[in-house]
């Protein structure tokens, strides 16, 4: 009985995070441009969020903050995204 409860609340985690990384995303995307984004700009920066920010995850102000701070260590695709944001 445990093992079933410590594997569903694993995957109550992931789906946490997964959902405040979208929040995240579209709130990012929503003060750059003062609309949505867009799934490709979602797509871009995804990875570079749980590579460099994980530990911000769900402070939005602090995950912006630190993908601006690690510009240098972006993927091309997120950096073009702030580019265009012109963050």
């Amino acid at each position: 009985m445990k093992p079933r409860f410590l594997r569903f609340a694993g995957v109550k985690s992931r789906a946490r995070r997964a959902s405040t990384l979208g929040l995240f995303l579209t709130l990012f995307a929503s003060a750059a441009h003062a609309q949505q984004g867009t799934p490709e700009q979602r797509r871009a920066c995804t990875p570079d969020v749980y590579r460099l920010c994980a530990g911000e995850i769900p402070n939005v102000r602090a995950i912006t903050a630190c993908l601006r701070r690690n510009r240098s260590s972006l993927s091309e695709a997120c950096r073009s995204v702030f580019d265009q944001a012109g963050g």
